[in-house]
């Protein structure tokens, strides 16, 4: 089976910089893929971006040696399953509150005896290899969202789960859940608190902990904190990012001339 790099990353100490697709397109998706990242994620939780769209997405990102991840839109077996038989190498879970959502989160992505994930890798088998239905439990990578107060509170019982690979932090849905402003990097005091809590927990549990930036500059801080997977902006703020320059250069250099009244 073809290698996750996600976990070949993790084994040597390093820290994943992972893009992020909200548009739903396959060239938009393969030109991310081929400057470099080591992951991107496609959002089916957020934006615009549904299976069919998803498809040939993962068809671009295969051009490369970009790990294919996928945010799903919620805990449900059908859409978790469906989104790794097409070829996903990780699953990111919203909204996992309790260990009792932990737990299916990992029956959900693991074949039995170890879960309860239906067999059926259509595409799967063509990106992972032949042999996927025998190395996928152990090549799979299971991200489960912190990113609630509730979530706080059953910390230690969700981290302890056997199976979870990870976890993800959203910061805006967490500084809402805490009373702070939305935000991915100057975050309230409250909420910055909360987030190197999460990251001390799943270090002393062994897991990896993954957040989402809004800046390369906040992705470093982030990474010198013990962050492994770190998400920097995405592909609509990207695109957005650089035509606002062009534009304001443009508008700089050459304002045009103003054309008057009737």
């Amino acid at each position: 089976m073809r290698p996750n790099r996600l976990r070949e990353i993790w084994a040597g100490g390093g820290a994943v910089v992972n893009g992020w697709l909200a548009i739903p397109n396959s060239f938009s998706a393969e030109t991310m893929a081929h400057q470099g990242w080591d992951s991107l994620t496609i959002d089916l939780q957020h934006g615009v971006v549904d299976y069919q769209a998803m498809i040939p997405m993962l068809q671009a990102i295969s051009t490369t040696d970009t790990v294919p991840v996928v945010r799903v839109p919620w805990l449900e077996p059908g859409i978790l399953m469906k989104t790794l038989d097409a070829g996903a190498y990780g699953v990111i879970c919203p909204m996992v509150n309790t260990r009792e959502d932990a737990q299916k989160l990992v029956a959900y992505t693991h074949y039995a005896p170890r879960g309860t994930r239906s067999f059926g890798p259509v595409r799967a088998l063509l990106y992972g290899g032949a042999d996927y239905p025998q190395h996928a439990n152990d090549t799979i990578v299971t991200f489960a969202m912190i990113e609630t107060a509730q979530a706080l509170d059953n910390l230690d019982d969700i981290l302890s789960v056997p199976g979870l690979d990870a976890i993800y932090i959203g910061p805006s849905d967490l500084s809402l859940a805490l009373g702070c402003k939305p935000t991915f990097d100057d975050l309230d005091p409250k909420a910055a608190q909360a987030v190197e809590h999460i990251l001390a927990r799943a270090q002393a549990h062994g897991l990896v902990a993954g957040i989402h930036n809004g800046s390369p500059e906040a992705a470093l801080k982030r990474i010198a904190m013990g962050f492994q997977f770190v998400t920097v902006s995405s592909d609509a703020r990207l695109m957005a990012a650089g035509a606002q320059q062009v534009v304001a250069t443009m508008r700089a250099r050459h304002a045009p001339k103003d054309a008057g009244g009737y």
